[in-house]
């Protein structure tokens, strides 16, 4: 689990063979989660200048890998005695989104974010969303977009700054959304749903 606060901004040493290589201060252990641009990837190795993390086919079935060079967001995992801040994040991105406009504010930047029709009713005005690991606020939601407004410090603290019209990034909708959805959907002889019913639905997420 995260929290969708970003840590640090590490750099891609080398990409290939599905094992990302990042330079970076943070020193996990081995087998720690960390999330890569909101991606949930398991550190293999060591290194003196940082860590290795290797990507699954599911993951990269999923994700622009394009993205995976220069530098990128990282968060490790929360641990329990962690101060919980931002919103619940999984590191499970549903769907790869696209910038399709930025306007300067006189203290932020609107940000519209483009995304597969199917997606888009799991994206709620006022709710969360994150965007390339970091947790933001959406503002309006439309057909198949939503406006983010990005204000000062998180442009400074996020790689967001650098973002460009017609860039990819990766999407992780509210998990408390695809919960609800699910449970509404559920298809079951029973009366009612049980708790047995509800821990199976949420496990498999």
């Amino acid at each position: 689990m995260f929290t969708g606060l970003i840590r640090e901004i590490a750099k891609v040493k080398k990409y290939e063979n599905n094992i990302l290589s990042l330079v970076a201060v943070h020193k996990p252990r081995l087998g720690d989660s960390i999330a890569v641009n909101g991606v949930c990837l398991t550190v293999i190795k060591i290194n003196n200048d940082g860590f290795d993390v290797e990507l699954a086919d599911e993951t990269r079935s999923i994700i622009d890998e394009k993205r995976l060079q220069g530098d990128v967001h990282i968060e490790p995992a929360m641990s329990m005695n962690d101060r919980f801040e931002g919103h619940m994040v999984q590191g499970h991105v549903d769907c790869i989104g696209t910038v399709a406009g930025i306007t300067k504010r006189e203290n932020g930047v609107d940000y519209i974010i483009k995304v597969p029709k199917e997606h888009i009713k799991y994206i709620i005005p006022k709710g969360s969303v994150t965007i390339d690991g970091v947790s933001l606020t959406v503002n309006s939601v439309d057909n198949d977009t939503f406006r983010l407004t990005i204000i000062p410090h998180t442009i400074k603290e996020t790689l967001i700054g650098s973002y460009t019209v017609g860039i990819k990034v990766n999407i992780e909708t509210d998990m408390f959304a695809r919960y609800i959805e699910r449970l509404l959907n559920f298809k079951s002889d029973k009366k009612s749903i049980g708790w047995g019913d509800i821990d199976s639905i949420a496990m498999s997420y």
